[in-house]
């Protein structure tokens, strides 16, 4: 590779180029990471790690009004929106100082600038710098999307701007049904405002199994948020410091802060694709095979901008997986099958594996094991909720393949239960195991009772 001024280009220093650039590095590859914006990506910036701040921030409302029945008497609770913005701002700082710190100790060069490709083997920096490199990774995640362009869009926000709001929304309408829309429905209204969600389909979270979908949804309306489905924002209107958002309905809703969260795309644009060969996929993101190589043999591209599973953990794994096989002397393919996944909205979600109805339409069989029970935490709190914890299991084999929780601590539950789905145990495997009592985690190993049993060609 002594043609070449690098071994590897990484063109975006997100968490999957950040950890292809690194194992790369340590395997002797000459590496040059090019990031126009913050080390960190979508996750670390304006993602995953702040979000999950706020989302604790908003759980303290909850927390304080539980106390009281466990005989804590507190003084009224004041939130400062400032301060909790302010805090997280220090956190993401650290967290990027840590991404760029790791990155140079590994030996990694490091280009605040955007980089496009000129050729397959030549990547062009923002100052008109050319550099030529033997591999090229991209891995530029994705965006935030708005969806149709309807009046008075402009006056919308997304989750980028959500993180940077200078006070708290007295009122806010989100649109959209997918994980970015519950959770910041449940971060505004946690932490005091009255939140509208508005969404096209007919019910939140779709993908997700029909009885998490609609457990989550009772449990946010008992929170207090208003869920309207089967309707669009149609239009935006300013009217001072106010909005007003007219919806397909014919109904129009006031509120202080529009926020869409009507899912990301790909950052493909302008990326010079075309002048590296480098073919789209159906899916909108950059064609890849198994090994993460696009149609052009030295360009590969990792996590959300392949728009395969976009998750964190998920590019982190196929950009470690690229530096292995391209730089590490072994080929290393990512499974992309029972990948657990977690909205933390409130309550929270935790899934990994089928789906009731994805069963249903692949096994000959299918049982269905189900539990819902008011936590111990409220028997003393008071507080109106339950927890839903169920278990699809391929009737012939006995196997666990589906494991969806709803209740706190649902993401904890589900990443351990997703071992066990990835081991391929069985029913038995989990009734053989003693209970950790008390807890609401339990449930999975004493449910003995199915619910329903679907045979599939009975049903055709």
């Amino acid at each position: 590779m002594a043609d070449y001024d690098v071994d590897l280009f990484v063109i975006g220093g997100g968490s999957g180029g950040v950890r292809a650039a690194r194992i790369a590095a340590q395997h002797g590859a000459r590496v040059m990471v090019a990031e126009e914006y913050r080390l960190g990506g979508t996750c670390v910036i304006r993602g995953c790690v702040p979000k999950k701040l706020l989302v604790y921030a908003a759980r303290f409302r909850g927390e304080f009004e539980d106390a009281a029945g466990y005989g804590w008497t507190l003084p009224h609770p004041a939130f400062d929106w400032p301060t909790l913005i302010a805090n997280k701002d220090r956190e993401i700082a650290r967290l990027e100082a840590a991404y760029t710190a790791t990155l140079e100790r590994a030996g990694v060069a490091i280009v605040k600038s955007r980089a496009v490709l000129a050729d397959p083997h030549t990547v062009q920096l923002a100052n008109g710098e050319r550099v030529r490199a033997a591999y090229v990774l991209i891995s530029t995640g994705a965006a935030p999307s708005y969806g149709d362009q309807i009046p008075g869009l402009e006056h919308a926000i997304s989750s980028n701007e959500a993180f940077h709001l200078p006070e708290l929304p007295r009122r806010v309408l989100i649109q959209g049904g997918g994980y970015i829309a519950v959770e910041f429905a449940g971060i505004f209204a946690g932490l005091g405002a009255h939140v509208t969600l508005v969404y096209r389909g007919d019910n939140i979270l779709r993908g997700f199994d029909d009885d998490v979908r609609h457990h989550l949804r009772v449990e946010m309306e008992k929170h207090g948020i208003r869920v309207i489905t089967s309707c669009k924002v149609a239009a935006i209107e300013r009217g001072g410091a106010h909005l007003s958002a007219h919806l397909s309905s014919g109904n129009h809703i006031s509120a202080d802060c529009v926020m869409f969260a009507v899912g990301r795309l790909p950052n493909v644009a302008k990326l010079g694709l075309d002048k590296a060969g480098v073919e789209i996929g159906k899916n909108g993101g950059i064609a890849v095979d198994a090994y993460s190589q696009t149609s052009t043999a030295n360009i590969y591209a990792v996590g959300d901008v392949t728009n395969r599973i976009n998750l964190t953990p998920v590019a982190i794994r196929e950009g470690h997986a690229f530096a292995d096989t391209v730089f590490g002397g072994k080929s290393v393919a990512v499974d992309h099958t029972n990948v657990p996944t977690a909205v933390f909205s409130e309550p929270e979600v935790g899934a990994v594996g089928l789906t009731e109805t994805q069963a249903r339409a692949t096994l000959a069989q299918t049982d269905v094991y189900k539990a819902m029970f008011k936590p111990l935490k409220a028997t003393l709190s008071g507080r109106d909720t339950t927890v839903l914890l169920k278990l699809v299991v391929d009737g012939e084999t006995d196997r666990v393949v589906g494991c969806h929780v709803v209740g706190e601590g649902a993401a904890e539950i589900t990443q351990l239960a997703a071992v066990a789905v990835k081991m391929k145990a069985s029913k038995a495997d989990f009734d053989a195991t003693i209970a950790l009592h008390p807890t609401a985690s339990e449930e999975l190993v004493t449910m003995r009772q199915r619910t329903a049993t679907y045979a599939r060609a009975a049903a055709e």
